[in-house]
C-alpha cells in the first residue's frame, strides 16, 4: 500500500466559552466596569493588563461562563471568548461559522457587550525551511512526529515546538496528536509506546518512508488525552540529536521563565508549515470541543473539551495553518521571548493554544531557556 501525506487537520467542534464581565466581590454599586470612564476600561486603550490577573477581565469571564451554553445553542455558533470589541470595550466575542445576520445574538449580557466573529469551522493543526532534514543537533520549531505515524492510506506529523525539561532530562515538547494520539492497532498494526522514536523531519515531510529521517527523540508514553485539559506529549531526547539550550528556528533561544497570555498581547511562533510568523491573542478563558482520530487517519474518534484556552488571531491562516500543531507560542520580543502556550488547534480566521502554565503543571515539567 503506498501511503499519502496527511495533515491531521482533525475536526473540531469548537465550543469556546466566552469570558464575560462581573464586579467582584459583593458591592452593590451601581456603576458598571464597562462604563468607557472607568478606571478598568481607560486600561484597555492605554495598554493596561488584560490578562485574567485583572479583576475587570477575570469578572467579563465568570459572566461569559454563565451564558455560554445559551450562546452555543443558537445555530451557528462554534464558541466563545472574553474579548475587547470594536470599541476598545471588554466584550464577549461570540464565534460563528458563518455570518448569523442582525437580531441572531443578543447586543449584551449581564450588561456586557456582544460581538460576532466569523471563524468558520475550526480544525487541529496537525500537519525558513522548516520541513527539511537538520544537520544535528536541531532547532526546534521543525517538522517532526513519532516514526510510525501512518495508518489506513496516510501518513502524519506536524511541529516539533520547543525542549522542556524534568530534572536533567531535557524532552522535545509537541502535541498529543502529533506524537502519541495512535492509540489503537489497526491501520497499522501497533500503537504509540513509550520507547518508540520521534523522528525529525515528520512522515508528511519524507514521502511517508521513515527511513529518510532521523530519529531525534524517545516518546515518553505520556498520554494526555482524553482525560487530562491539554494537549501535548513529550519525548527524551536522544544525546547530540537536539540543541541543549532549546534553540527554536527563527527564534532563538526563549526565556526559561513564562508569562499568562492578555489581550491584545502580541506573540509569535514557529511551526513546520507557516514558519515564523505573528499575530495577537484575541480572546482568553475559551471553552473548546475537539474531536479527535484514535489514529493518523481513517480511525475512530472521541470528543474532548477543554476550558481556559487561548484564542489568536488567524486571518487567512498565515500565523497557524495545517502541519503547525505542536507551535510554541511565544512573546513578539525580538531577546529570550517568554513562552505563552501551546499551540494545537484552529481555522482560517482563528488559532487556539493550550495555556503554558497549564501544559507544564501536567508534564511537572520546565522551559529549557535562559
Amino acid at each position: 500500500m503506498s501511503f499519502l501525506a496527511h495533515r491531521r487537520t482533525l475536526t473540531l467542534a469548537a465550543m469556546l466559552a466566552a469570558a464575560a464581565l462581573v464586579v467582584a466581590g459583593c458591592s452593590q454599586k451601581s456603576t458598571s466596569v464597562l462604563e468607557p470612564n472607568s478606571p478598568d476600561i481607560a486600561g484597555i486603550k492605554t495598554g493596561g493588563d488584560l490578562s485574567l490577573s485583572n479583576t475587570a477581565v477575570r469578572a467579563v469571564a465568570d459572566v461569559q461562563e454563565r451564558h455560554t451554553t445559551d450562546l452555543m445553542s443558537v445555530p451557528g455558533v462554534v464558541g466563545t471568548a472574553t474579548s475587547v470589541d470594536a470599541n476598545g470595550h471588554l466584550a464577549v466575542m461570540v464565534m460563528t461559522d458563518h455570518a448569523l445576520g442582525a437580531g441572531r445574538l443578543p447586543a449584551s449580557v449581564e450588561g456586557v457587550p456582544v460581538f460576532e466573529e466569523v471563524t468558520g469551522k475550526i480544525v487541529a493543526m496537525s500537519v525558513a525551511d522548516h520541513q527539511v532534514k537538520q544537520a544535528p543537533p536541531i532547532q526546534m520549531g521543525t517538522s517532526g512526529g513519532w516514526r510510525y505515524d501512518l495508518a489506513n492510506g496516510y501518513c502524519c506529523g506536524g511541529t516539533l515546538g520547543s525542549c522542556v525539561k524534568k530534572g536533567t532530562t531535557q524532552y522535545v515538547l509537541s502535541n498529543y496528536h502529533v506524537l502519541e494520539a495512535d492509540i489503537v492497532s489497526g491501520g497499522n498494526g501497533r500503537i504509540a509506546q513509550a520507547g518508540d522514536p520521534v523522528v525529525q523531519p515528520g512522515l508528511i515531510d519524507v514521502n511517508c518512508t521513515a527511513a529518510n529521517a532521523q530519529n531525534v527523540a524517545s516518546l515518553s508514553g505520556i498520554k494526555s488525552l482524553p482525560s487530562s485539559n491539554v494537549d501535548c506529549a513529550i519525548a527524551s531526547v536522544i544525546s547530540g540529536q537536539v540543541r541543549t539550550d532549546g534553540s527554536i528556528l527563527e527564534v532563538g533561544t526563549i526565556s526559561a521563565t513564562t508569562v499568562a497570555a492578555s489581550v491584545g498581547q502580541a506573540v509569535k511562533k514557529s511551526g513546520r508549515t507557516t514558519g515564523l510568523s505573528r499575530s495577537t491573542v484575541t480572546g482568553l478563558n475559551a471553552t473548546v470541543s475537539v474531536q479527535y482520530e484514535n489514529e493518523c487517519a481513517g480511525g475512530n474518534s472521541f470528543v474532548k473539551t477543554f476550558t481556559g484556552q487561548i484564542v489568536i488571531k488567524n486571518r487567512g491562516s498565515r500565523f497557524l495553518n495545517s502541519g503547525d500543531s505542536g507551535s510554541l507560542m511565544v512573546q513578539d520580543v525580538s531577546t529570550n521571548p517568554k513562552a505563552v502556550g501551546l499551540l494545537f488547534a484552529g481555522s482560517s480566521t482563528s488559532a487556539i493554544a493550550n495555556p503554558i502554565g497549564q501544559v507544564l503543571s501536567f508534564l511537572g515539567a520546565t522551559m529549557v531557556g535562559q
